[in-house]
């Protein structure tokens, strides 16, 4: 049976803004305040996903999420009509109105961790919602979350999903950012890749010292129990905090794998010679460690530029290509190093870039905007087929957009009573043009 590894991208929401809220996030601290464009940051996702479902590769769409999130926003004291809701909360804590309206949930790559049939005890392909304890906008995320998710992979047959971790720091979990997977073939027993920031219970051990360690060593050990990973498919391997502090978030941001390849930057990792020893005794294959050193690309190239949060897809023909932003063609640097890349004889034969800038100025490159999920044909035929990336779907989407989102929108905007209107009646178009349900809070 053919396996395929899928990416599931994000639909970016009507309320896409910029109010800075991911401490630790350089490009959305420094784009604070700016005036976003919703309706072309839905247009650079969908036209991202639909030409990698013209390479041939097997595209699926998630649904955002309900906002202005007014059912957080009562659970927190603001009572009244919803539009007096948004005024009281614009008066009296216009932080966590901001934080109740961000379209964060396009970055699917934080949705979930994954963890393919292949590699499970009960041979179903496994799902957790993250619980993005470190951050309030995201934090309020995991329920709706994993409601979509299960109307997306909605037979139980192949499909197991779980709740998302205890809401403590000590199992802070950012989801797939955090988590890499190689192997010989897709259908194959592979490696999970388990990167994690801190361990919550050692207070003795390595952790940054300016920035949050958002993914904690304890929740990627408590995935691996639940998705019944035996010990040869983990490994765990600590970011190094010294590039946290300086803007590594995630481990998406400093290494991306596919296959038996991981692409990785000389400063990503602690202990990484005695860990990739690990990794190589646990693979039945040849694994390609790419290292991008130092002096090729620094760290600050690496994070302006999103080098490593970039996708690494396998094409139809078995090459290997990179799917990038623009930003990396701006970058001197960036680019010398991608023409490069291309001629040195590893499995990555191309590079294609995207303008996603609408994303990228929020802190979100390719591969935060996309959920990987490997199955086998059975699990993707099981998959919600009205999800998956198509001609029809694609031409539906972009009407839609066209229909319901705003060209402009600046962080004063969020307390207009019209913007709940106008993103409830989107979402509630959305969940017939996908076939979803009831996984809104505003249709209970």
């Amino acid at each position: 049976m053919k396996q395929f590894e899928a990416n599931f991208d994000g639909l970016v929401g009507p309320t896409h803004n910029y109010a800075g809220l991911s401490f630790g996030n350089v490009a959305s601290y420094s784009n604070a305040a700016q005036a976003s464009n919703p309706k072309a940051a839905a247009k650079q996702g969908l036209q991202k996903a639909k030409a990698l479902a013209d390479l041939g590769m097997i595209q699926g769409m998630l649904a955002p999420q309900e906002r202005p999130d007014l059912y957080t926003l009562r659970r927190i004291g603001f009572s009244g009509t919803d539009a007096e809701v948004l005024q009281k909360a614009s008066q009296q804590a216009p932080a966590l109105l901001n934080a109740c309206c961000s379209a964060s949930s396009m970055w699917t790559a934080n949705a979930a961790t994954v963890s393919p049939s292949a590699d499970t005890r009960d041979g179903k392909v496994h799902f957790t919602p993250a619980n993005l304890v470190d951050k309030l906008h995201r934090s309020i995320e995991p329920i709706t979350t994993g409601n979509i998710l299960k109307a997306t992979f909605n037979n139980e047959r192949y499909f197991k999903h779980h709740q998302h971790l205890p809401e403590h720091a000590s199992f802070g979990d950012e989801g797939a950012a955090n988590h890499t997977r190689l192997c010989a073939d897709y259908g194959q027993a592979g490696v999970e890749l388990f990167v994690y920031g801190q361990s919550a219970t050692n207070p003795n051990a390595p952790k940054p010292a300016k920035y949050p360690a958002r993914q904690t060593l304890e929740a990627s050990q408590a995935i691996a129990r639940l998705h019944q990973l035996e010990d040869e498919s983990c490994v765990f391997i600590q970011q190094n905090p010294d590039v946290i502090d300086q803007g590594v978030f995630h481990n998406d941001v400093i290494s991306v794998g596919n296959q038996n390849v991981l692409f990785y930057h000389e400063q990503a990792f602690i202990d990484t010679e005695t860990k990739f020893a690990e990794i190589r005794n646990k693979m039945n294959t040849e694994v390609h460690f790419i290292k991008v050193a130092t002096e090729q690309v620094s760290i600050d190239d690496a994070v302006r530029s999103y080098l490593f949060n970039t996708q690494i897809i396998t094409l139809p023909n078995g090459e290997m290509a990179i799917v990038a932003p623009t930003n990396c063609q701006e970058n001197p640097a960036v680019f010398a190093y991608l023409n490069e890349l291309v001629t040195l004889g590893t499995p990555i034969k191309q590079v294609h870039y995207f303008d996603v800038k609408q994303s990228m100025q929020n802190g979100g490159g390719p591969a935060c905007l996309r959920l990987r999920v490997a199955m086998n044909e059975q699990e993707i035929a099981a998959v919600n087929q009205h999800t998956l990336m198509n001609d029809a779907l694609f031409n539906r989407l972009n009407l839609w957009v066209d229909k319901h989102y705003r060209d402009t929108l600046t962080v004063a905007d969020l307390a207009d009573p019209q913007l709940i209107i106008e993103s409830r009646t989107a979402l509630d178009e959305l969940t017939q043009i996908l076939k979803l349900g009831s996984v809104y809070q505003f249709q209970k």
